[in-house]
C-alpha cells in the first residue's frame, strides 16, 4: 500500500507552489508538477507540464500576489483533492489583470515527493 498524505503536507505543497508561480521559480515548478500533468487552464485550452513552464520562462505569465482561500481538501489514500478560490494580481503579455479564480487540483505522492498530477481552473 502506498503511504498516505496528510493535509498539512497538501497545504505545505500547495504555499510552496504559490511562492514558486510568484517567484518565477522554474526549478520548483519543475519539482512540483508530475511530468504527466494536464490542466484545464481558465481559458479553456489544456495545457502540459512543458507548456505551463514556458509560460513562466518566457515572461509571457507574471503573477505578483496570490491570496488564496481553500474551500474543501480530501485526502483519498496517496491522492488529494483542493479546491482553491484565490485573487490573482500579475500581467499576461505585460497587459495587467487581477481577477478571482478557483482552482482544483490534484495532488499524488510518488517516491520522489508530492506532484501535482491535474487540475482545472475558472474565473469567478
Amino acid at each position: 500500500m502506498e503511504t498516505l498524505i496528510t493535509k498539512n503536507e497538501i497545504i505545505e505543497q500547495e504555499n510552496r507552489l504559490y511562492e514558486a508561480i510568484t517567484e518565477s521559480n522554474i526549478n520548483t515548478l519543475e519539482e512540483l508538477l508530475h511530468d504527466d500533468l494536464l490542466f484545464v487552464i481558465p481559458s479553456g485550452d489544456v495545457i502540459t507540464k512543458e507548456i505551463d513552464l514556458r509560460t513562466y520562462r518566457d515572461g509571457t505569465l507574471k503573477i505578483n500576489t496570490i491570496t488564496p482561500q481553500i474551500e474543501a481538501l480530501n485526502i483519498i489514500e496517496d491522492m488529494a483533492v483542493i479546491i482553491v478560490s484565490m485573487k490573482i494580481m500579475g500581467s499576461y503579455n505585460a497587459e495587467p489583470f487581477e481577477a478571482q479564480y478557483r482552482y482544483i487540483r490534484f495532488w499524488k505522492k510518488f517516491k520522489e515527493g508530492i506532484k501535482v498530477v491535474g487540475g482545472s481552473g475558472i474565473a469567478i
